[in-house]
């Protein structure tokens, strides 16, 4: 009975994982065939290995087009995850340790951030950035990108359960001010929230398509997406961007691949010292 009760979990994790893996494998398989091979050649097996002629080819394209959006993709992202962690962690601490008047509107507002879809907000957006002449512009999809609601609500339930009141009274005796206990005592506690929120931030932002395609019209602020997204469109007019679009695709996922590996093992060290604890 009890190996019953695990093949069950087991079949299921383990469809769940194919279903994931299976396209990450059509989509570097694909990027490995040359033009003439891609509808020629079984789709999930590997005919001749070609993806170094394919990514050179990519990277030469139109003066290296693709590299300037990959670097503006970097841009974007990375800022404002990092940026957009920060605030949040600020704003969810302050709202979980600090009492005022009107804390719990202020964060029955973010909780209703959560729930309106990007969509909804990017015509709002770009009327307001249209006043200010401001599209078409970097800072047109980097400041809305800082944004991160539910980075707010992760963060204020994580500080909630992790940040003792007496450590905090404790390092306000001894003479450290909020900002300096924030950085030097809460943020270590909050570490592994920290974490799961700029790792969320990052990929929803590398991901972003809709804002940069109402905010931008010049190609070379295009983030990876609109690029690529740019190029499948004159697929039928160019058939040698099909190949592009293929190898662009398996090298924009890349930095996500980076950034869970390298990040991963910053949560098992926070769980391992609260399971400690």
């Amino acid at each position: 009975m009890k190996n019953v009760n695990r093949i069950g979990p087991m079949v299921v994790m383990g469809a769940a994982t194919l279903y994931f893996l299976v396209p990450i494998w059509w989509l570097l398989v694909a990027a490995s065939k040359s033009r003439t091979q891609f509808n020629n050649t079984t789709p999930l097996w590997f005919a001749d290995f070609s993806l170094g002629d394919n990514l050179s080819e990519l990277f030469n394209y139109r003066d290296g087009v693709f590299l300037r959006w990959m670097l503006n993709s970097v841009l974007y992202t990375g800022g404002a995850a990092l940026i957009g962690t920060v605030l949040a962690a600020m704003c969810g601490y302050a709202l979980a340790k600090y009492r005022f008047p009107g804390r719990e509107a202020i964060f029955n507002i973010v909780l209703s951030g959560v729930l309106v879809p990007a969509t909804a907000l990017a015509l709002p957006l770009f009327l307001i950035f249209s006043q200010f002449e401001a599209t078409n512009t970097f800072w047109s999809v980097f400041l809305p990108s800082l944004v991160n609601p539910f980075g707010v609500y992760l963060a204020r339930i994580y500080a909630t359960a992790s940040v003792p009141d007496e450590l905090l009274e404790a390092s306000r005796l001894d003479g450290s001010g909020e900002i300096r206990t924030f950085f030097t005592i809460s943020s270590k506690l909050m570490f592994p929230a920290l974490v799961t929120i700029f790792l969320f931030h990052f990929v929803a932002v590398w991901n972003n398509f809709l804002l940069p395609l109402i905010m931008l019209g010049n190609e070379r602020l295009f983030p990876v997406t609109l690029g690529l997204y740019s190029w499948n469109t004159q697929v039928n007019q160019i058939p040698e961007l099909r190949m592009f679009v293929l190898t662009g695709a398996l090298v924009s996922i890349v930095p996500l691949v980076i950034a869970f590996l390298f990040l991963q093992r910053f949560w098992r060290n926070g769980l391992g010292s609260g399971a400690i604890k």
